[in-house]
């Protein structure tokens, strides 16, 4: 997701646009998500090691409950489910607690950035303890875990907005797949109870949030097969005749925009329910339409969709054999 040509660029950019800003008018970069439990915790641990070092050692001493997974979270979430190992839970509840107990004394720490630095350890135990809930939910069922992790990425934004708040006006791009930044609502994620960040924020912040998703018909895409398994550049099918893909493609413009929101015949004819397609970190063309489509009502999900007819794969930063031998055609051997 992040490790790519393409964000790497961006921040090169970011870091040389930002040399020559006011403190204030700089842009920051933040990551919102939940898979990064043990760099949390290791973030914790480092800022209370500066500060208050027997903190630090009890903070080790509590997060030390996961060691005996060996960083297998999936293996922590079903023996923790179902009983079999006592859970970690209260000793992240505690860190968290115990760290917001401290908050003024920490925050205000003779340095030039306490209140920054306190913050990024707060969020990072924030990240500890939700992340701990969402392994152990993951074997209760899908909606749970999903609503877990989106109401964990809307909470952290609304800290970010807050704190970035205190001194300046504040905008935040958010970037997240569309399953994430499209209106959950308008979808059958919503039919099974599902919520998304795009939900959230649109209830919050009314006709101030804009939500935009993308979309193609056909090209490559950086995928794996399995969760955890190398990146492949594989080919993405073209998009199934009853679908939006298809129909935006049947426009015969490689490249456009869809400005929803604010053109009501648009709007209109896009309400329709319709398949829509969603390929993440696993792509899996072979099960594509029960893996990768869902119903959708896009003009309803969006306030803008950016449609890229033919899209190009992301380069990782390490192309492994995989990613560089691309996808084996299914007709092979056959050249045809």
């Amino acid at each position: 997701m992040w490790r790519n040509v393409d964000v790497l660029n961006f921040i090169t950019w970011l870091q040389n646009y930002n040399a020559e800003q006011l403190e204030n008018d700089r842009v920051g970069f933040y990551g919102l998500d939940l898979y990064s439990l043990y760099n949390s915790i290791h973030a914790v641990i480092e800022y209370l090691g500066n500060i208050d070092p027997a903190a630090a050692e009890l903070a080790r001493e509590r997060y030390a409950c996961f060691d005996r997974f060996d960083k297998d979270l999936q293996d922590y979430g079903f023996m923790s489910a179902y009983g079999l190992e006592e859970s970690c839970e209260d000793a992240v509840v505690k860190q968290l607690t115990e760290l917001r107990q401290h908050a003024w004394e920490y925050a205000h720490q003779d340095t030039l950035r306490g209140e920054e630095e306190f913050f990024n350890a707060e969020m990072n135990a924030r990240v500890a303890r939700n992340a701990e809930q969402y392994y152990r939910n993951m074997f209760k069922g899908r909606v749970s875990s999903w609503n877990l992790r989106d109401s964990h990425m809307f909470e952290t934004m609304m800290s970010l907005m807050n704190h970035l708040s205190r001194n300046r006006d504040t905008k935040m791009v958010i970037w997240a797949h569309n399953s994430h930044i499209g209106d959950a609502r308008a979808t059958e994620m919503g039919s099974m109870g599902e919520l998304n960040i795009g939900q959230l924020v649109r209830q919050q912040f009314q006709d101030l949030a804009y939500l935009v998703g993308f979309s193609t018909y056909t090209g490559t895409v950086t995928a794996a097969s399995n969760w955890d398994a190398p990146a492949e550049r594989k080919q993405v099918r073209k998009a199934l005749p009853e679908s939006y893909e298809h129909l935006f493609h049947e426009a015969g413009i490689p490249n456009y925009l869809l400005l929803l929101r604010d053109d009501e015949p648009l709007r209109q004819s896009l309400s329709k329910s319709r398949l829509e397609r969603a390929i993440g970190v696993i792509y899996a063309p072979r099960t594509e339409r029960q893996s990768h489509y869902f119903h959708s009502s896009i003009s309803a999900q969006f306030d803008a969709v950016i449609h890229f007819d033919e899209t190009n794969a992301v380069e990782p930063l390490e192309r492994n054999p995989q990613w560089e031998r691309g996808e084996v055609p299914e007709t092979f051997p056959s050249a045809y």
